[in-house]
């Protein structure tokens, strides 16, 4: 497929990047910095960009089977970036009509999964409360995602690990794994390459988690 990765020296899309590529798959990068990436492969196709506007992005969704974004707030301080540029992203979709797009979102956006324990909930709830501007964001930029005419899906993990690929998680489509505590940034993007090609996905967020 072709496909292009936006987000991709983020940790999660620097993953997308390499797992699409070793799976044969032709990838544009859309990069702010390129010095910051070091991804290399021979179906790769880095496209320098600031997302600011987007025309300018057109070119590098034209003609893709899917777009992937692992775009987000790094911090709190950047709390409003994800919603921001994911819209940017939409209006280069839509003028080039394409309609395939799969996002990383956060699992509090979700709905809490059925039977988990108290401990569970509490520490759920303080984490949503120390990050509510960052899951803000994201809820604004899923509320995008159902307004636009794409084929969406977004990937919901619970903390994020640097870890290796393990292909073991669970997956919800329209909720969260029973005490779903974490997932590895390999498996996030190992999850969303999957999201792809299931119908099943689409216009859904998908919970996962170990």
């Amino acid at each position: 497929m072709k496909l292009t990765v936006f987000g991709a020296t983020g940790g999660t899309g620097k993953e997308i990047v390499r797992q699409a590529l070793d799976a044969g798959h032709q990838v544009t990068a859309v990069v702010r910095d390129p010095a910051r990436f070091t991804v290399t492969g021979e179906q790769l196709e880095v496209f320098r960009a600031d997302l600011a506007d987007p025309q300018a992005l057109r070119p590098a969704v034209a003609g893709r089977d899917a777009v992937l974004s692992g775009l987000g707030a790094r911090s709190r301080k950047d709390a409003g970036v994800a919603a921001r540029l994911t819209r940017t992203v939409l209006g280069a979709l839509e003028a080039e009509e394409v309609r395939r797009l799969v996002v990383v979102s956060a699992a509090p956006v979700g709905p809490e999964p059925e039977g988990d324990g108290f401990l569970d909930r509490t520490m759920r709830g303080i984490v949503s409360a120390v990050l509510k501007d960052i899951y803000a964001d994201l809820r604004e930029m899923e509320a995008e995602l159902a307004r636009s005419a794409t084929d969406w899906t977004a990937v919901r993990p619970p903390r994020l690990q640097d870890k290796p690929l393990t292909g073991t998680y669970r997956r919800v489509v329209g909720g969260f794994p029973r005490r779903g505590r974490f997932l590895a940034r390999a498996d996030v993007a190992h999850a969303m390459l999957d999201a792809i090609g299931d119908r099943a996905t689409v216009k859904q967020g998908v919970g996962v988690a170990y």
